[in-house]
């Protein structure tokens, strides 16, 4: 199963020092069954991309209680065995939780098939994202819009091997 798991720049700084992603359980975000009920799609790359992107609003929420960490949304794609990653089937399709999952235990970075990163010209955007998320939960249109101008950045993909270059 592939999985998506949020971070921060200093987060995948970490990952890469000890060689894994979470000490304890925690969340990430997969192709679940309320994410396909949700998104009405048998495609399972456009599933995976949909579930990436919950992966990058996680990030963003990350940035937003880091306001040290470069304002870079950043999301490391994993295969975990199917039984690693449990799905909550009684929250139903909340559009707060679609695709979440929870993972019991560290995920070794090397099970990383990759790294998705925003691009330095998105910073100025995540950032103002990261500043409007409070008032965009609480229902604020306009701050919402920002957070969506996030959105119109694509994350970019990096090899495992590029991680080094990306923490340094």
């Amino acid at each position: 199963m592939r999985v998506y798991v949020p971070l921060t720049l200093p987060g995948l700084a970490e990952a890469h020092r000890t060689g894994q992603l979470g000490d304890g359980p925690f969340t990430a975000y997969a192709v679940t069954p309320a994410l396909r009920e949700w998104y009405v799609s048998d495609d399972l790359e456009e599933l995976e991309y949909a579930a990436l992107g919950r992966a990058a609003l996680a990030s963003l929420r990350l940035l937003a209680a880091d306001p040290a960490a470069p304002r870079r949304r950043v999301v490391v794609a994993v295969d975990v065995a199917d039984g690693a990653a449990s799905a909550d089937p009684g929250r139903g399709p909340d559009p707060a939780t679609l695709g979440e999952v929870r993972l019991a235990g560290p995920v070794r970075l090397a099970k990383a098939a990759a790294v998705h990163v925003d691009a330095e010209d998105a910073e100025e955007d995540v950032a103002a994202a990261a500043r409007a998320l409070d008032a965009a939960d609480k229902g604020d249109d306009d701050a919402q819009f920002v957070v969506d101008g996030a959105e119109d950045h694509e994350l970019l993909w990096f090899a495992t091997q590029e991680i080094p270059q990306l923490v340094s």
